[in-house]
């Protein structure tokens, strides 16, 4: 029965994947069968997590945990452990990601595909928190791991952060053929929700060398697989690429629904990352079309997001994400003064004198100096024009607004873990 399950949950039949590893439990939990038991509630728990349902694909991971140390089988209690690891990644708890993942090397290390697999999320953990060198050693010793076992599956995976790794890098070649790779090894396995990554992935970087319709096709490929497989998250990524592919082709009525859809379904998913990526891709578009004042919120939206994340060291480095946002904002901010002065004769040259003097005290050297005093001081200007004109306040790219959410951050529209 478990391999029925496995063969539904390939070709995204989810929910009769779903129905079959609860049967093939039940079934080993009443025979007695602790091996079958152990790995049907930790296969169970990845289905759950695709679907975001946290909380209780944790509970079924401790169990089997529970269930495989009870029978002796220190692999698959090592299974369960990297799985966990897995689930505390995916909501941002990076340490207690790493300790699951240490444990589950020293306890089941003897499994050279065990081993493969953590070392390959050792890889996603580095790579989150910015250390490249690092990730790229893991994901090429999980490789290598994967060969020797002959798991395709597993050389699929690698390939795909491999890739994800040298797009961060700016080798786009290396990415694309990296992504190539993965995109034909998922297909052979029949990884549905690993070929959507390649595929969206590989768009982003289409985008980026303006191979516009190309980008396009790829993200809508990815979209009806990901809308297949019900990943909400994955979805997410796949609506903003659409959407910057239409914003770059001046088509904007699709780029802002496209961008809105995303953002929406980041949201519903709990994908901080998502949200505050889309938010930042239709800011620009608002941008473009001289829709300031919207810019400005979405942008702060961003900003905030991304300052969590950089508090959680979460998804992407985001110390080159918040430069380039700033850079974005105070563009925003500078054109937005520029308008009011040149529609209003009193305010002419008057926002932009504020804001150059108030950055020179914002700098000068016996004033105690305060983290990004300079960026608040230039967006003084601008907002002390509109108090002139009586407009209203700017958005405050500062801290946490009052009842702002809190939710979970997940890494999988990015890096595929191996559970």
């Amino acid at each position: 029965m478990l391999h029925e399950a496995r063969e539904r949950e390939r070709v995204a039949c989810i929910p009769e994947a779903i129905a079959y590893y609860e049967a093939a439990a039940a079934a080993a939990e009443r025979g007695g069968e602790d091996t079958v038991l152990a790995e049907a509630l930790r296969r169970l728990a990845v289905v759950r997590r695709h679907r975001s349902e946290a909380a209780s694909a944790r509970a079924l991971c401790q169990k089997s945990f529970e269930v495989a140390r009870q029978a002796g089988n220190d692999v698959l209690a090592a299974e369960a452990l990297n799985t966990l690891g897995g689930l505390h990644l995916s909501a941002g708890a990076l340490e207690d990601a790493r300790r699951a993942f240490l444990d589950a090397l020293e306890l089941g290390g003897s499994s050279r595909e065990l081993r493969a697999r953590v070392e390959q999320n050792l890889g996603i953990l580095a790579n989150i928190q910015g250390a490249l060198l690092e990730a790229i050693a893991w994901y090429h010793r999980s490789l290598d791991g994967y060969r020797d076992c002959g798991d395709e599956h597993g050389c699929a995976l690698a390939y795909h952060n491999l890739g994800m790794v040298s797009a961060d890098r700016g080798r786009l070649n290396a990415a694309e053929c990296y992504f190539r790779e993965s995109l034909t090894l998922a297909g052979r396995v029949g990884d549905m929700y690993l070929r959507g990554l390649c595929l969206v992935n590989h768009a982003e970087v289409d985008v980026t060398r303006q191979r516009f319709e190309n980008a396009r096709q790829k993200a809508e490929e990815a979209l009806a697989l990901f809308d297949q497989l019900g990943a909400r998250s994955a979805k997410a990524d796949a609506y903003r690429v659409i959407g910057m592919v239409y914003r770059e082709t001046g088509r904007v009525v699709l780029a802002e629904s496209r961008l809105r859809s995303a953002i929406e379904l980041a949201i519903a998913a709990g994908a901080v990352l998502g949200e505050a990526e889309a938010s930042r891709e239709l800011a620009l578009l608002y941008q473009a079309m001289g829709r300031n004042q919207d810019a400005l919120r979405l942008l702060n939206t961003a900003f905030r997001l991304f300052q969590r994340l950089d508090a959680r060291v979460d998804l992407v480095d985001v110390g080159g994400k918040m430069a380039e946002l700033k850079g974005t904002y105070l563009a925003v901010v500078r054109a937005w003064g520029q308008s009011i002065e040149s529609s209003d004769s009193y305010t002419f040259g008057h926002c932009e004198r504020v804001a150059r003097n108030a950055v020179a005290m914002a700098l000068h050297p016996r004033r105690r100096p305060v983290a990004d005093s300079s960026r608040a001081a230039s967006q003084a200007g601008a907002a002390h024009a509109r108090g002139a004109r009586g407009g209203a306040d700017a958005p405050d790219l500062g801290g946490r607004a009052a009842g702002e959410r809190r939710v979970p951050v997940g890494p999988e529209g990015r890096h595929p873990l191996a559970p």
